[in-house]
């Protein structure tokens, strides 16, 4: 992905990949677009639809999508339409946007609310995401920290 970055790109945090992340993807508009390309969306009139964005907002975070390698953007065979296609690095968003939706889950309903929710292909929930240590325990903000660079 790194060469679908331009060199003029300015970074909040040069070093920290996190900052860098949200520099690319930390917009509202942006997360949204990419969960409704990996639930389908492929047009504008797609995205448009799912989203009520203004279309010029729409046009602006699709633009950033295609300039930051996230998004492919290819003419259909008829008509002046685009297909947007998420890329490698956009699929590498997936499990993102998973922990987004299930910390959403945790925290962002009460318990009687109705929510959509994610399944695999038989039907079953999607397990809750976690991250395991060498040792198979699981990782946590208490148990990791962030090496610096000097």
């Amino acid at each position: 992905m790194a060469a679908a970055l331009s060199a003029d790109v300015e970074w909040t945090d040069p070093t920290c990949p996190v900052a860098r992340a949200v520099d690319l993807v930390g917009d509202r508009w942006i997360l949204l677009i990419i969960r409704d390309a990996m639930d389908g969306a492929s047009t504008f009139t797609d995205f448009h639809q799912r989203l009520g964005v203004a279309r010029n907002i729409l046009s602006d975070r699709l633009r950033r999508l295609v300039e930051h390698g996230i998004l492919s953007k290819e003419a259909q065979a008829v008509g002046k339409r685009h297909v947007y296609a998420l890329t490698e690095a956009g699929e590498d968003l997936f499990i993102a946007i998973v922990a987004m939706r299930q910390w959403g889950e945790r925290h962002a309903f009460s318990p009687e609310e109705s929510h959509s929710s994610l399944v695999d292909r038989a039907g079953e929930p999607v397990p809750e995401l976690q991250l395991p240590a060498t040792d198979g325990n699981p990782l946590t903000a208490a148990t990791t920290h962030v090496r610096k660079v000097s």
